[in-house]
C-alpha cells in the first residue's frame, strides 16, 4: 500500500522540498518519435492514416470519421433522464462561473493626448479533445465547450476516439453531451493523430485547422499537443491526474482516504499525496486506504497508483513545512483539510485548483462545483493555469494618437531610435512634422 515518509526534523525549505517530491516520468525520446510519426502520417495521408490508426489502436474499421447530426440527436434523445439532469446542472454552474471571469475591455487616456484601448478577442475556431479509454467523460465535454462558448468562440470542433463496443461510433454519452451544448462538428478520431488533424486540418473531411486545442488525454495526446504548440495554442499538457491533500489531526481519515482513492482510480500513473502534521492521521489513512482500495470497483488500478513512486504520505513538523511541500509538488488538485484553512490559503501559490474544507472534495470540482476540471499536471501549475475562457481569448491593444499627442513624445521616440541604432524608426515620426512633405 501507499508508503509513509517521515520528514519530521528534516530541513525543509522551498529549495529542499523539491527533493522530496514524488514525480512519475512518463516521457522519453522514444515516445516523442512515435508521436511524430503518427502525426506525420495524418498530415501526409489524411483519412487513410486516421482510419489505419483507428484500426490499430481502437480496433475499429469501416467506420465514419464524421459523426452525423442524426447520431448526436439520437444519443441525446436516449440519454438517461437523471444523467441529463446532472449534466444540465453542471453546464449551468460551469457557464455561470466561466462567464463571471471573462475579462472586460479597458482604455487608458493620457493627459497629453493619445489612448490605448485593450480588448479581448476570441479565437475563431477551437478544437476540443475528449478522451476515451478507461472511462467515459461527458464532464470533459462540458468543461471544454462551456469555457470556449463563454469566451465567444463561434466554431467549436470536438474529436473523441471511436469505440468498438459502441458499434464503431463514439460513445453515445459523449455524443449526447455535444448535442446538449450545440456542438455539431464532431469527429470519431483519437490519440496523436486527432491532434494533428485539428492542428493541420483534413481537407478530405472538410476539417479546417483550429487555432487552439484543449482537453486532457493520454501521454500520446499530451506529447502531440506539445509538438503542435506554436502552430496552434494549447491549454496545457494534461497528463495523469494528481491529488495533493494537506491535513492536520482534525481531518477525518475516511474522507482523506476516499479522496485519494477517487483520483487513483483514473490511472495506474495517477499521483495521490497526503501531507500531514499528524503521524496518527497518516496511519489511520493508510488503514482506511487498505480497505477502500480492496473494495472499490477499479481495485487493481487504484492499488497500482497508490503503490507507485508518484504517491506517498508525508509527515512533517508544521503547516509551514506542509505549505512548502505542497508548493513544490504543485499538484493539479489540492485539498486543504485543516482546522483553519484560511491561515495558509494565501501561501498556497502553486496548485491547479484548491478545494477547501471537509465538504469540498475534488469530485465536486470534477462535475458540479462550477469550477473547471481541466487543470495543469506534472508541476505545470507553477507557471500555467487551468482551462478558462481566457484560454480562448487574445488581448489586443488599439492605439490612437493624433498629431498633437504624437508631437508630445516625438523627441523621446527619436532618442530611443538613435540609442538602438534604428534611425528609420525616428524618421517615421519626424516625417509627420516635416512641413515640406
Amino acid at each position: 500500500m501507499i508508503r509513509i515518509s517521515d520528514l519530521r526534523e528534516m530541513n525543509i525549505t522551498p529549495e529542499t522540498a523539491l527533493g522530496f517530491v514524488p514525480r512519475v516520468v512518463i516521457e522519453g525520446e522514444d515516445l516523442v518519435a512515435v508521436v511524430r510519426d503518427l502525426m506525420a502520417e495524418v498530415t501526409s495521408e489524411g483519412v487513410t492514416a486516421l482510419e489505419s490508426q483507428a484500426q490499430r489502436f481502437d480496433h475499429v474499421s469501416g467506420h465514419s470519421l464524421v459523426v452525423t447530426h442524426d447520431y448526436l440527436t439520437q444519443s441525446l434523445r436516449q440519454l438517461d433522464d437523471d444523467l441529463r439532469e446532472a449534466m444540465e446542472e453542471s453546464i449551468r454552474r460551469v457557464r455561470e462561473a466561466s462567464e463571471d471571469i471573462v475579462p472586460g475591455s479597458s482604455e487608458t487616456n493620457f493627459h497629453t493626448g493619445g489612448s490605448v484601448r485593450t480588448r479581448w478577442v476570441p479565437v475563431l475556431r477551437a478544437g476540443v479533445y475528449v478522451p476515451g479509454g478507461k472511462a467515459v467523460y461527458p464532464s470533459s465535454v462540458i468543461m471544454n465547450v462551456v469555457a470556449a462558448q463563454a469566451a465567444g468562440v463561434r466554431e467549436i470542433v470536438m474529436v473523441t476516439p471511436v469505440q468498438a463496443e459502441c458499434g464503431g461510433q463514439i460513445h453515445p454519452t459523449i455524443a449526447a453531451a455535444a448535442a446538449l451544448l450545440g456542438v455539431t462538428e464532431v469527429y470519431a478520431m483519437g490519440g496523436a493523430g486527432a491532434i494533428a488533424a485539428l492542428a493541420y486540418g483534413v481537407p478530405e473531411l472538410g476539417l479546417r485547422p483550429v487555432s487552439v486545442i484543449t482537453g486532457p488525454g493520454n501521454r500520446y495526446v499530451a506529447t502531440a499537443k506539445r509538438l503542435v504548440h506554436g502552430v496552434v495554442g494549447i491549454d496545457s499538457e494534461a497528463g495523469p491526474t494528481e491529488i495533493g491533500i494537506i491535513a492536520d489531526d482534525t481531518a477525518h481519515p475516511e474522507y482523506v482516504a476516499a479522496d485519494l482513492v477517487s483520483q487513483a482510480e483514473h490511472d495506474v500513473l495517477a499521483s495521490a499525496v497526503l501531507i500531514t502534521t499528524s503521524m496518527e492521521l497518516a496511519e489511520r489513512v493508510t488503514e482506511a486506504l487498505g480497505r477502500r482500495a480492496q473494495s472499490t470497483k477499479h481495485a487493481p488500478r487504484v492499488r497500482a497508483s497508490l503503490e507507485g513512486e508518484q504517491s506517498a504520505i508525508f509527515v512533517v513538523d508544521s503547516l509551514d513545512h506542509a505549505v512548502m511541500m505542497s508548493n513544490a509538488l504543485a499538484p493539479e488538485h489540492l485539498e486543504v483539510m485543516i482546522e483553519n484553512p484560511q491561515d495558509i490559503l494565501e501561501r498556497l501559490t502553486d496548485a491547479g485548483a484548491i478545494f477547501v474544507g471537509d465538504y469540498t472534495p475534488v469530485s465536486a470540482g470534477d462535475y458540479l462545483a462550477g469550477s473547471n476540471h481541466v487543470l495543469p499536471t506534472g508541476g505545470a501549475s507553477r507557471f500555467s493555469s487551468g482551462l478558462s475562457p481566457a484560454t480562448f481569448l487574445r488581448s489586443q491593444q488599439i492605439i490612437d494618437y493624433d498629431k498633437a499627442a504624437l508631437g508630445h513624445v516625438a523627441d523621446k521616440i527619436v532618442t530611443f531610435a538613435e540609442a538602438e541604432n534604428l534611425p528609420a524608426h525616428g524618421e517615421a515620426v519626424t516625417a509627420r512634422f516635416d512641413e515640406g512633405l
